[in-house]
């Protein structure tokens, strides 16, 4: 009798164990190739800061889904006054914070006027400009009455820069971020990885995974033995060049979707000789943006001719306002009394779209006189003198922020560019809400900034996510800066 209950308890557990081994993992470690300057997606203008934190740590009354399409978060529905001009948002009741305090009407409002307050540090403060005044109806009730209608105020609502924060927090997130999502923070060992864990009193649907580190990756040529090893699981924004090491291996999942990415040679409009119309066509004429797609994002990036995504509803063509002409541009360089050339800097970040176009682009208008002198930068590097105190002449970026066209109208932002008759039209959208209004508003909007040659449009930057095939629930696509994880599980 005791050999047979021996036998049997053994049976037991091999059973179990067994089972364990063929049960779905519950944790990921994710390669981001940018460490975010720090962890408050409302203080800061890094996408890689969303890239960790947006829809996992943090949440906004509305959030953007996988899609583009504009879903309810801590605000369960709302209602909207006949003038277009009022909002009352009905919120989620029993929401905590992760530090265990309770999430209420108050804290909505504390976020809204912080994020629009004089003294905001908010990188996208004017996604809050319509905002006239916020209520505290109850506390699961809040009110905002703008201004004037706004078509784009729920979408806005759903970016990164909008998550709620609360008043005991928001001075501490930077470095370690209190929010209401499925993710709590648990750690950053700076330089290396940022570690969330499932929280355990998360008022939604809870997170299949139990654990998600984000590993800092900047060498794109580590990324691949990385995902060899299983040292990392999931790349979701990978190197393009890279991905014919992986793409036959079954292992791997290889997809390629879109992003709001535009790819952009940015000029400084005020600075000269780039405040001379003549100067930033003859640059236009001078881009071969095939050669530049093929050489930094093998192949796989779109061509633009204004700031607008080709998988915008309201996306104009007008690729072919530029065509390659090198006879052109120097013809232009002439009429603004260049015709020996000039010389000026390109400031280039870590990215390889940047680093890689940036050379081929130098070699291109030095075609047609123009020398640029090569300087790279760190992103904090480049997030100070360029973004912010304008200390360059050109340089490449993508800005990935979605329907952002109207950055073009802000007297401070960095590209140095004023039109009124943009600004006008930038105005006119903000106060209508009809959508056949509004395409052609943004039609007007994308030829002008053409026509004036703001930037150089390069391409739209393609979304390369490469994954463990066992791996379900990551986004194909990028409408926003994120990777959100609330619906990523692993297949048993």
């Amino acid at each position: 009798m005791k050999l047979w209950r021996t036998i049997l308890a053994a049976a037991v557990l091999s059973l179990a164990a067994s089972t364990s081994a063929f049960a779905a993992r519950t944790d990921l470690v994710i390669g981001i190739a940018l460490e975010p300057p720090h962890l408050d997606p409302t203080a800061g203008a890094a996408a890689a800061i969303d890239e960790v934190l947006y829809a996992n740590v943090f949440e906004g009354l509305t959030r953007i889904g996988p899609n583009g399409e504009v879903l309810p978060d801590l605000a369960e529905s709302w209602t909207i006054s006949d003038d277009g001009k009022v909002y009352t948002f009905k919120l989620h009741t029993g929401v905590k914070f992760h530090d265990g305090t309770d999430f209420d009407a108050s804290d909505v409002k504390f976020s809204l006027d912080r994020a629009r307050a004089d003294n905001s540090v908010n990188a996208q403060k004017g996604l809050f400009a319509a905002i006239d005044t916020v209520e505290i109806v109850d506390p699961a009730t809040v009110k905002v009455t703008l201004k004037n209608p706004q078509g784009s105020f729920l979408y806005n609502m759903g970016w990164g820069d909008a998550v709620i924060v609360a008043p005991e927090t928001a001075d501490t997130n930077k470095e370690k971020p209190i929010g209401t999502g499925p993710f709590k923070f648990q750690s950053w060992a700076k330089g290396s990885s940022i570690t969330l864990v499932k929280s355990d009193n998360y008022w939604g649907t809870p997170a299949s995974l139990d654990k998600a580190e984000f590993r800092i990756v900047p060498d794109a040529a580590a990324a691949v033995p990385a995902l060899l090893s299983g040292d990392i699981q999931a790349f979701p924004f990978f190197d393009p060049d890279s991905v014919a090491q992986v793409k036959d291996d079954p292992r791997f999942k290889v997809v390629i979707g879109a992003t709001e990415g535009e790819t952009i040679l940015s000029i400084n409009n005020k600075k000269s000789p780039f405040d001379k119309l003549q100067v930033r066509q003859a640059i236009s004429y001078a881009l071969d943006r095939k050669a530049i797609i093929d050489g930094a994002s093998a192949g796989l990036g779109v061509p633009i001719g204004s700031h607008m995504s080709p998988a915008n509803k309201d996306y104009v063509d007008l690729t072919g306002r530029y065509p390659h002409d090198i006879a052109k541009a120097k013809e232009l360089l002439k009429e603004a009394g260049l015709e020996n050339g000039f010389k000026a800097t390109l400031k280039l970040p870590p990215p390889a779209y940047a680093r890689l176009g940036g050379e081929i682009i130098a070699s291109q208008l030095r075609d047609v006189g123009i020398d640029l002198e090569i300087i790279p930068v760190e992103w904090a590097q480049w997030l100070d003198q360029v973004f912010t105190k304008k200390d360059y002449d050109l340089t490449i970026v993508s800005h990935t922020e979605p329907n952002d066209i109207d950055i073009y109208s802000r007297k401070d932002y960095y590209f140095n560019y004023d039109n009124p008759a943009f600004d006008k039209v930038i105005a006119d959208l903000g106060v209508t809400s009809d959508e056949a209004k509004r395409k052609e508003l943004l039609g007007q909007a994308q030829k002008i900034l053409s026509d004036d040659a703001v930037v150089g449009f390069l391409f739209e930057l393609p979304k390369v996510g490469v994954w463990d095939a066992k791996l379900q629930g990551l986004w194909e696509n990028a409408p926003i800066q994120a990777n959100d994880l609330t619906k990523v599980k692993w297949s048993e």
